[in-house]
């Protein structure tokens, strides 16, 4: 197996079956999912992180940054869709999924953001980010307006100071104490309205993403890498005069019983910034997956404004 210095330097887009021969990412879950999206995934270095990220489809760049925990292909329900008018690039974000961690704080991160930009982007893009993606692009676009097109906020981090639901508070802390299939069960069922209906429509996919997602909860890297991003992008508010420098369009796409970032966080930032919210019925933090053709109805409708 080459050194991480090797597939670091490869820029080279790569089928599945070479990802798993170069990188201990590409776990049968993980290849699984993949199989399954008109994607290609090839390794960027960005900012020292060796970075997995999935690209494809023709059109101005949209940027998909995930959530804790997650991992690109998240976002599965969603990209054949967007591929089909637009270019998309979808990264593991550090320490997450097949990405390397890095060693860097908060400005570390933004310049992986801004390097990831610059790699992939022909033109400024639009930038979706839900939870702590959303956190990352939104201090981005603080700095950084010329770089970007436009910002989409998903169930977003920072916007006001992390204060989840009890239920869903005491979920997430027996998952990061002793993850297990039991516990992830536990955490899912906080953050999504209808688990058992979701894996019924996904016909297992969704058990993918779960497996994935539990393999990689038990990794050192990924704890080591939620430690930082949460603390640096998670649990702080960003502060309400650097929102409001934020210069580039901005929306935001809620689900209506999210337990994690409440609706009401999305209310009051649209009403003090102007920011257009859209609030997707029957979902909690994660509409993309629950409710994905709601979700690219509006998210579309944002593009063509674009």
């Amino acid at each position: 197996m080459p050194s991480a210095t090797t597939v670091a330097d490869h820029e080279g887009t790569r089928t599945a079956h070479d990802e798993k021969a170069t990188h201990p990412g590409m776990t049968d879950a993980r290849r699984a999912v993949l199989a399954r999206l008109p994607v290609a995934e090839r390794r960027l270095s960005l900012a020292g992180v060796s970075t997995a990220v999935l690209e494809g489809g023709d059109g101005q760049p949209v940027v998909l940054l995930h959530g804790p925990g997650e991992f690109a292909a998240t976002w599965m329900r969603v990209i054949p869709d967007l591929v089909s008018s637009h270019r998309v690039i979808a990264p593991d974000l550090p320490g997450h999924g097949a990405s390397g961690v890095g060693d860097g704080g908060r400005d570390r991160a933004l310049t992986w953001l801004g390097e990831l930009i610059d790699r992939t982007c022909a033109t400024p893009p639009t930038v979706v980010g839900h939870l702590l993606g959303g956190a990352m692009a939104a201090r981005f676009a603080v700095g950084n307006g010329d770089r970007i097109g436009r910002l989409v906020l998903v169930d977003s981090f920072g916007l006001a100071r992390l204060r989840p639901a009890p239920r869903f508070a005491l979920a997430m802390m027996r998952f990061l104490a002793r993850p297990s299939a039991r516990t992830q069960d536990g955490l899912f069922r906080q953050c999504f309205v209808d688990l058992d209906g979701l894996r019924e429509q996904m016909d297992g996919r969704m058990e993918l993403l779960e497996a994935y997602a539990l393999e990689r909860a038990l990794s050192p890297e990924l704890k080591a890498a939620l430690r930082r991003l949460m603390r640096h992008f998670g649990l702080p508010a960003i502060p309400k005069h650097d929102l409001a420098g934020i210069t580039v369009p901005t929306s935001l796409i809620w689900g209506r019983h999210d337990r994690q970032v409440r609706v009401g966080v999305a209310e009051r930032a649209s009403a003090r910034y102007g920011w257009p919210l859209h609030v997707i019925e029957d979902a909690a933090d994660d509409p993309a997956v629950e409710q994905p053709e709601a979700f690219l109805e509006v998210l579309q409708a944002v593009l063509r404004r674009s």
